[in-house]
């Protein structure tokens, strides 16, 4: 490619400087030419000047307040310069030639919306965390990524798929031009579902990009089993479908949520005496019928 665009690699750092400072250190490797990158301190507790100091290239951006993920990312919109807007988690390392494959690929497709790399759990041999989005679950709301937990021989090709993952996730700045940004009210977990709903909304695909590789530390930020992520994601998964599966759809939704899931949910944090899950997750459902209203206003369709 010649007359390469910008792409401006967008991070969102709370309380990680030591893994950002790795995500960093593996960008200096990357042998695509034209990029900037903005990391996005959400009012961390932690001396993010060093960031600056150590990486001088790098733009700093400090939140007053904690926006979340969504927010961050956000943050990170309005200051770049780039054609292509690149969300990257700083909990990864990237292959040196990453950034070539997204942007060809959104280069040369004018309805490719955006475009996801392999996710392969880093210091492992080649397991793969994501090789592209399956479709979301009509009766559950959850998702799901395809070949999770299979060693990588390149048996996922490049394709169209249901939805990006967010810790490597390339957008075209005419996308978030036209359909918006990522939608705050999230905060935390399901936020890059409903922005991907979003572009498909707009009219655009999305697509996975076998050749494009991103080594994923999961799970160091916020951990496996804990209060903040159960109310999130109980919080977020009704807020979805609320927002991106109506009517009939819906109903259905509720009917297994309230039915199945939420005695079942009640039952096992019960037994395992986690009773701070428990309250997380009542607080996630409680959480959707005192802000019914604001969820009405805030849709997207």
């Amino acid at each position: 490619m010649t007359n390469l665009p910008l792409v401006s690699i967008i991070t969102v750092n709370y309380n990680g400087v030591k893994v950002t400072t790795a995500m960093l250190e593996s960008l200096k490797k990357i042998t695509y030419p034209s990029y900037e990158v903005i990391v996005v301190d959400n009012a961390s507790h932690e001396n993010t000047d060093i960031l600056k100091e150590n990486y001088p290239w790098i733009t700093l951006i400090k939140s007053p307040v904690n926006k979340g993920f969504a927010g961050g990312n956000n943050i990170g919109f309005e200051a770049a310069h780039g054609k292509y807007f690149l969300l990257l988690n700083n909990d990864t390392e990237v292959a040196p030639d990453f950034l070539e494959y997204l942007v060809e690929k959104l280069e040369s497709d004018p309805k490719a919306g955006a475009a996801s790399s392999k996710v392969i759990f880093f210091n492992t041999d080649n397991v793969i965390q994501y090789a592209g989005g399956g479709s979301i679950n009509p009766l559950t709301g959850r998702g799901s990524f395809i070949g999770t937990s299979e060693k990588d021989t390149f048996q996922y090709a490049s394709r169209i798929t249901n939805h990006a993952h967010g810790a490597a996730m390339m957008v075209k700045r005419e996308v978030v031009e036209k359909v918006g940004a990522m939608p705050e009210l999230y905060f935390l977990y399901y936020e890059e579902l409903d922005f991907c709903e979003l572009i498909k909304r707009g009219g655009y695909t999305i697509w996975y990009i076998a050749e494009s590789v991103v080594y994923h530390k999961e799970s160091m930020t916020i951990g496996r089993e804990n209060a903040l992520k159960v109310y999130y994601m109980t919080r977020n998964r009704i807020l979805f479908m609320r927002r991106n599966h109506p009517g009939f759809s819906l109903v259905v939704f509720y009917l297994y949520f309230f039915l199945f899931a939420f005695p079942k949910n009640i039952l096992s944090y019960t037994i395992k005496r986690r009773i701070d899950l428990l309250k997380a997750f009542l607080k996630g459902v409680v959480w959707n019928f005192k802000s019914l209203a604001k969820i009405e206003k805030e849709k997207q369709f």
